[in-house]
Formats: structure tokens, sequence, C-alpha cells
């Protein structure tokens, strides 16, 4: 199985954020929602660096 470039990122920042989640805040809810916003953080700067760098090759 060849996953595409984009799931790559998606595991990536899955596996990431769940990381920073567990180790930087202290509650459950803490950790939930400081992984989901480092997941998010990731996944939305890969989409925004992917256009810039297609603007550039462009």
């Amino acid at each position: 199985m060849h996953p595409s470039h984009f799931l790559a990122v998606l595991l990536f920042a899955l596996f990431a954020s769940t990381v920073f989640g567990i180790t930087m805040r202290d509650t459950p809810p803490k950790m939930f929602r400081y992984g989901a916003y480092c997941f998010v953080l990731f996944v939305g700067s890969v989409i925004v660096f992917s256009w810039v760098m297609f603007l550039i090759a462009r």
C-alpha cells in the first residue's frame, strides 16, 4: 500500500498531536483540546504551504 502524501501528513499530524496533547497538558480535557488544536495547525499549515509552493512553481 502506498499512501498519498496527504494521507501521510494526516497520519503524522494525528500521531504527533496525540503525543503533544499527552505530554504537554495534565488533565484529559485539556489534553484532547490541545491535541485537536495541534492537529488543526499541522493540517492547516500543510494546506497553506502547499498552495504557496504551487503558486511559486507556477
